[in-house]
């Protein structure tokens, strides 16, 4: 396996508003990134240009719509004619909700958890979604606040399904969020922006690099791949070497010994009267 193809920690770009800044997310190695449908957010986008993105995204990245409270025609509508990859549910949705939007659009689902308490962290055991994402508490807005809460908090779910982390991260606290509570992925929003909806393109391909490079997996699996290759470079040099005296006396020796112990070939005779 070559270095470049080896996984670590996820990143999603949440509220891209436009196809520049989708492609930027793209460009700099995001898993997915997120449109926002919720009207009540800064980076709100309507269903056009919600298309338009996700159509040009296509088999690029995960493109996940973000939804508060919808209703299940809403949400089925907008994943089919928006082509989302993903649903994420930031309100108030309970488990059979988040179970019938699956089954409706057959996108996978994010349901987003925000944290004040362990309590909280412990309540997303009962959504059987795709993956839980956890953001900081804010009694009026759903995620984008740069807000974070304990992180450690995630840390304890060593199990189960994927993690996304969210909530206050930035290119400059990513190593500390991922050392912190060893997430399946992050999210980010507010922390690659220049203003709310308008990425900073190199604050994202930033915080990527710092993220990966933070990760614990990612040593070990870089450490992993540079003894391959050092091995397998020591294996290569040691087929192409000259043979040394010893080993050219030792083929000669085995040579001699094969010969010995060949059978002697028999001599021809005469031909006799029968043959003649």
């Amino acid at each position: 396996m070559a270095i470049c193809d080896l996984v670590w920690v996820k990143v999603k770009i949440c509220g891209i508003t436009t196809l520049e800044d989708a492609e930027a997310a793209v460009e700099a190695g995001a898993w997915a990134i997120g449109i926002n449908r919720w009207p009540g957010s800064p980076r709100y986008i309507d269903g056009g240009m919600a298309r338009a993105i996700a159509m040009a995204m296509k088999r690029r990245v995960e493109v996940a719509g973000i939804f508060v409270n919808p209703t299940l025609d809403e949400v089925s509508f907008a994943a089919e004619s928006e082509g989302l990859t993903m649903v994420q549910l930031h309100g108030d949705e309970g488990p059979a909700f988040c179970a019938e939007v699956r089954r409706r659009t057959a996108a996978s689902i994010i349901k987003a958890f925000r944290v004040r308490t362990g309590a909280d962290v412990k309540a997303a055991w009962a959504f059987r979604t795709n993956y839980h994402l956890f953001d900081a508490y804010n009694p009026e807005l759903r995620g984008g606040t740069g807000e974070h809460f304990d992180w450690a908090l995630v840390r304890s779910r060593r199990r189960g399904l994927p993690t996304l982390l969210a909530g206050g991260i930035t290119p400059q606290n990513v190593a500390e969020a991922v050392e912190a509570a060893l997430p399946w992925g992050i999210d980010v929003a507010s922390g690659v922006e220049i203003s709310p909806g308008r990425k900073d393109h190199y604050a994202i391909a930033q915080l990527i690099e710092r993220a990966e490079a933070a990760d614990p997996r990612h040593q070990r699996d870089l450490a992993r791949a540079a003894e391959r290759e050092a091995k397998a470079l020591a294996d290569s040099r040691l087929d192409e070497r000259p043979p040394d005296r010893d080993e050219i006396e030792w083929r000669e020796r085995r040579a001699a010994a094969v010969e010995a112990a060949a059978p002697a070939s028999a001599e021809p005779t005469a031909p006799t009267a029968e043959t003649r």
